[in-house]
């Protein structure tokens, strides 16, 4: 007998204890952030955050975060999945990659700031001479796979200056694939977003025939995006998130040195092609989502007429502007 009230007992202190967790706990759901990011020099915001223990000390003082983490993707499109299945909660990405995912998979996702602009570079082998767009025709071009950025602007601009897409062949691959690939001469050239171009110059395997920013003047490239689902159920951290963002950002504007050891303590890039790799390249680290809202409306529509998705998407579609014009506004 004396047992049984034992067990009994301990049953019962058992309930009461997982009941006060629940009730506890309930007031406020908690949620891992993990945050995917590139290993380019495009997202020096994330790197220079990180580093700084921005990301951490800022998201874990807040009651919903429980933990902090990342997770690196070598290009856009697959990160876009991982951010759609949930997977990971924040992305720094292009927003391109973004489009097929909202308009082909129904996937609710959104932009809350801007990344940066440019930065990419169109490269052939050294000791080629190059004449213009036509030059193309007949040739491989290796890039990002369809739906980044790269794909998206490499097809457009083709096309823009007159060259038949069927007498080019693009192939889908990543930054360390399509640089080896050119390097064995079994691509023609390469489209690549920095470090990439930096790299394969110093290795003396290429060179820079053409900025990005030549192909479209201040075009839109990476952006910071999260699901509507976080946005509803944690919008106060997705109101850190955006200030952790916009401050890193005045960071590496203004300390682009010390960015650059952030960079490559993060990465396997070294820190003399980083910096090398910001002297190259066409491109600005900037958070306002306003200004870029044009030019992704305009992906969006190129991917729309090149049939890589059924409808064509709107700045509704793929912007919420507002956490960034809050914390803006409180300045």
């Amino acid at each position: 007998m004396e047992k049984i009230m034992l067990i009994s007992l301990s049953i019962l202190l058992i309930a009461a204890i997982s009941l006060s967790g629940c009730l506890n706990s309930g007031d406020k759901e908690t949620t891992d952030v993990v945050i995917g990011f590139q290993p380019s020099t495009h997202q020096m915001a994330y790197t220079s955050a990180k580093e700084l223990g921005w990301w951490s000390d800022n998201l874990t003082k807040m009651d919903a975060v429980k933990n902090v983490s990342d997770k690196s993707f070598p290009s856009g499109p697959s990160e876009a999945t991982a951010l759609a299945s949930g997977a990971i909660q924040v992305a720094y990405i292009g927003s391109a990659p973004l489009i097929p995912a909202v308009a082909q998979n129904n996937a609710d996702l959104k932009i809350i700031a801007a990344v940066q602009t440019q930065g990419s570079g169109l490269i052939i082998p050294a000791n080629a001479t190059y004449t213009d767009p036509s030059y193309f025709e007949g040739k491989s071009i290796a890039t990002f796979p369809p739906g980044s950025i790269q794909d998206t602007l490499i097809k457009q601009w083709l096309t823009d200056n007159g060259v038949d897409l069927s007498k080019v062949e693009i192939k889908p691959m990543d930054a360390g694939e399509a640089q080896t690939s050119l390097k064995a001469g079994a691509v023609d050239a390469v489209f690549l977003p920095h470090p990439s171009p930096s790299v394969i110059v110093k290795a003396g395997d290429g060179k820079i025939i053409l900025d990005s920013g030549d192909m479209s003047p201040n075009h839109a490239c990476c952006v910071l995006a999260v699901s509507q689902k976080f946005i509803d159920e944690h919008p106060d951290v997705v109101a850190e998130i955006v200030k952790v963002h916009v401050e890193a950002t005045k960071y590496i504007n203004e300390n682009p040195e010390t960015a650059a050891k952030h960079y490559s303590a993060v990465t396997t890039i070294s820190e003399d092609i980083t910096l090398q790799s910001i002297k190259d390249w066409d491109g600005a680290w900037i958070s306002d989502p306003h200004v870029i809202e044009d030019y992704v409306v305009a992906y969006a529509k190129a991917q729309y007429e090149q049939g890589l998705v059924p409808r064509q998407l709107t700045a509704e579609d793929l912007f919420d502007t507002s956490f960034y014009d809050a914390y803006v506004s409180a300045e």
